[in-house]
């Protein structure tokens, strides 16, 4: 489990096709810390498992699925990516509950200044996910925790701080960006209460 609260950006080394699925490797540092072969990390949002380590990077394997329902298959060396060790059950939980189990993507609508380096993100969701999202409630977008500030069917708009622009993968966003998305687990587990009465 994380919190979307980003503790570091890595950069892509390598994206190694395989038979099934693919091998992501990161250059990073901080998520290394106390890192271990089988750790949890956080990539974009989504929960990979790393299964080598080195000083400064880690390789994951990603599944088919993994691959059809994120981005971390587009990714090209280079690039950058949204890094989060797993929550402790001792720390604060500053964002809000994130599995790291994707939903799905979502496109990058616009990013535009607000001013004083606020900046306005609009993306458009799949519409199945749609009903998931609500006013004030929270969506991981790349891993990041954010808060909703607008919704237009489909269209969510959210209110981005400068601290969180200059430390994520925000900064490089532009119109068609393909984004992760995960909505609130509770608002899924209500939803299948209420069908089964």
């Amino acid at each position: 489990m994380f919190t979307g609260i980003i503790e570091e950006l890595g950069h892509v080394a390598a994206v190694e096709s395989k038979d099934t699925g693919a091998r992501l490797t990161i250059e990073c540092s901080a998520v290394l810390q106390d890192a271990a072969v089988g750790a949890s990390i956080a990539v974009n949002g989504a929960c990979v498992t790393a299964v080598e380590l080195a000083e400064s990077r880690f390789s994951a394997d990603l599944a088919p699925e993994t691959l059809r329902r994120t981005n971390l298959g587009g990714l090209k060396p280079g690039a950058l990516v949204n890094l989060e060790r797993p929550l402790r059950a001792n720390s604060r939980l500053d964002g809000h509950f994130v599995l790291g189990h994707v939903d799905g993507t979502a496109e990058i609508l616009s990013l535009a200044p607000l001013g004083n380096d606020n900046w306005w993100l609009r993306i458009a969701v799949p519409p199945d996910l749609e009903r998931y999202i609500v006013m004030k409630g929270s969506v991981a977008v790349d891993g990041i925790s954010l808060t909703v500030a607008e919704i237009e069917q489909t269209r969510v708009g959210f209110t981005i701080i400068p601290h969180t622009f200059e430390h994520t993968t925000l900064r490089g966003y532009k119109p068609g960006s393909i984004v992760n998305i995960e909505v609130d687990i509770l608002a899924k587990h209500l939803e299948k209460l209420t069908a089964s009465r």
